[in-house]
């Protein structure tokens, strides 16, 4: 009995909740499908799959069965891509985790170019501000904003860095006032990221020199492009990165605060930096997302002529 294949129609009738299902995902016929699992039953002395004229489910040895064959095709696949991650091109599916701000206003309007560019890659993008189990959630590359924690089995490079920027509306500062000095802000409303402190402090550094400014508002969210929103509206001041903001200030739809100081909240800092596991090195697919990425970084980084 060909093993491999066995699990492959194993895990499919479980997926698809049948075999005559299955059958057409395969492109077999239902007779050669119930004949595989039945085989497959016997060998292990095991029934795998309850059956019933409307679908199949697993039974509890079915269960544990289930999720040891899911791994040993994922490690499978893995192998493969090992392989054809060495070739002349990137090739094969690279998964990886952006912060979502990030992901929708700066990488999504130019994967297509990407794509173009290596027509054998498959991209699959989590969008997540949250630190991602690069191992547990099968994450080949992990982008994240600042300086991750040194850890021996994670590989970390900086690819670049982001400039952040204070900003508020025309109607905002209208009614409330400018701040003429950091420490101004702690009589205005500060839109902050939730980053799940009690407290949060906005760091002004200019020429060496450092400041923390303790920061509250009415309003707190965990997603940049809402705290943008609520900015735009006239709500108050936010502190967000210069990618996200700077056609709303070239627009004039948002005023640029501080910008001889500068600033990141807490003691954040700016860089951003790519995560991976250190068997992943030399990969082709995660190098040229790298350096998709730092392109992208460049290109934003410039002044617009």
């Amino acid at each position: 009995m060909d093993k491999l294949l066995a699990l492959k129609i194993f895990i499919q009738s479980v997926d698809s909740k049948g075999f005559s299902s299955a059958a057409r995902q395969l492109n077999l016929a239902t007779s050669s499908v119930t004949r595989m699992i039945d085989r497959l039953e016997g060998d292990l002395g095991a029934v795998l799959l309850n059956r019933s004229t409307r679908q199949v489910t697993l039974t509890d040895a079915g269960g544990v069965y289930y999720l040891k064959s899911l791994d040993i095709l994922s490690a499978m696949a893995d192998a493969d891509e090992s392989v054809s991650d060495r070739g002349e091109v990137p090739a094969g599916q690279l998964r990886i985790s952006v912060p979502v701000a990030l992901g929708h206003r700066l990488i999504a309007p130019h994967i297509g170019a990407l794509l173009a560019r290596y027509p054998l890659l498959a991209l699959d993008m989590t969008l997540s501000d949250d630190i991602v189990d690069l191992l547990g959630e099968r994450i080949d590359l992990s982008i994240r904003m600042g300086s991750p924690a040194a850890m021996e089995t994670v590989v970390s490079r900086c690819i670049g860095s982001v400039r952040r920027r204070v900003v508020a509306s025309a109607e905002y500062l209208k009614a409330r006032g400018f701040p003429d000095r950091p420490m101004d802000l702690m009589q205005h409303e500060c839109m902050c990221f939730n980053y799940g402190a009690p407290q949060q402090f906005w760091t002004f550094t200019e020429q060496g020199q450092e400041m923390r400014v303790p920061v509250e508002g009415q309003f707190k969210s965990n997603n940049a492009e809402v705290l943008r929103e609520v900015v735009l509206a006239g709500c108050g001041v936010a502190l967000l990165s210069d990618w996200l903001v700077k056609d709303d200030i070239d627009g004039g739809r948002l005023t640029s605060l501080f910008d001889a100081f500068v600033v990141n909240p807490n003691s954040a800092s700016s860089v951003i930096s790519a995560l991976y596991l250190p068997n992943h090195r030399g990969s082709k697919r995660i190098n040229a997302f790298i350096e998709f990425l730092t392109e992208l970084l460049q290109l934003q980084s410039q002044p617009k002529a």
